[in-house]
């Protein structure tokens, strides 16, 4: 495609209507050319709209084409790294895009950088954040945040079955499960996505509802009490890659967690099995304690 028709499309998609000879002036060739330039792009799938008369004209359709990406070599290796990453993460948000741009792009590309692709493929693995949990609804439930608007779903908690309505703030994803805050009763609540089993997009509208990540960045106004833990050499290691418990300062974690959370974090702790020791609180201590008096009764 040469740079014409890259400008033509990049006019295309910042006017809401343009004539043939408007472009034809604006590049100092025959309308004829521009016209043969516009069946081109029709041609290659870019969505034109004609309109005749007196007044007509062409326009983009909605979800248009956009113009095509002109990367470097190592821009186009850098693009398919991602790729290949985000492959890895369980129904990433309209995930279609995926095979779609590598395979669109990778046959526009010469074969030497096709080669270079190719072969970097063989030199590289994204391994740790493969999720095996099926979340069908990551795509619906960003759509709703976006647009501010509440959902109905229904959900399978740990104790029962249960229909909800509730505004989500969005979706992030974290060792290997997506989960998605959302705003129920003046309250912020943290579902697991993969335990959605059905969810429709309802017309209500809450413009107040925060972005997830200004939810993030909130201050947490629950009462919270200090918690202490003391990790082996191999247990700080292993808490490097897990962001509650950063940062570490002689291997030992110092942060205020509310009450409500001690279960999640004994479970969490749980996990590490001999690299942790509980410092402090009592009360996080004896939680954790039931839980390995619990695990050890499987097997007597």
């Amino acid at each position: 495609m040469n740079e014409r028709r890259i400008a033509i499309m990049q006019i295309i998609d910042s006017r809401k209507k343009f004539t043939a000879r408007e472009l034809a002036i604006r590049f100092q060739v025959s309308i004829r050319t521009i016209q043969r330039d516009l069946d081109y792009l029709q041609q290659i799938g870019f969505p034109l709209y004609t309109e005749v008369g007196a007044h007509g004209g062409y326009r983009a359709l909605p979800n248009r084409i956009l113009p095509p990406l002109q990367l470097t070599q190592h821009e186009a290796l850098g693009l398919f790294l991602m790729i290949q990453s985000l492959e890895k993460v369980t129904d990433f948000p309209f995930a279609t895009i995926r095979s779609h741009l590598a395979d669109q792009y990778y046959a526009t590309l010469p074969t030497d950088v096709q080669d270079s692709i190719d072969r970097m493929k063989k030199h590289i693995m994204f391994t740790n954040h493969k999720s095996f949990v099926p979340s069908p609804y990551t795509t619906r439930i960003l759509e709703a945040a976006i647009e501010k608007r509440a959902i109905l779903f229904s959900y399978n908690s740990a104790s029962s079955h249960k229909i909800s309505q509730a505004f989500p703030l969005g979706i992030y994803f974290e060792n290997g499960f997506w989960y998605m805050p959302a705003r129920k009763n003046h309250r912020v609540l943290l579902y697991r996505v993969d335990r959605i089993i059905e969810l429709a997009i309802l017309g209500e509208v809450d413009e107040s509802l925060p972005t997830l990540a200004d939810w993030m960045l909130a201050r947490d106004d629950r009462e919270t009490t200090e918690v202490i833990l003391q990790f082996t050499s191999i247990g700080a290691r292993l808490a490097q890659s897990d962001r509650h418990f950063q940062p570490l300062q002689n291997n030992q974690w110092h942060g205020r967690i509310p009450p409500e959370e001690f279960s999640f974090t004994a479970r969490k702790l749980l996990g590490y099995g001999p690299e942790v020791k509980i410092i402090s609180p009592p009360q996080l201590q004896e939680m954790l304690v039931e839980m390995l008096e619990k695990n050890i009764k499987q097997y007597e």
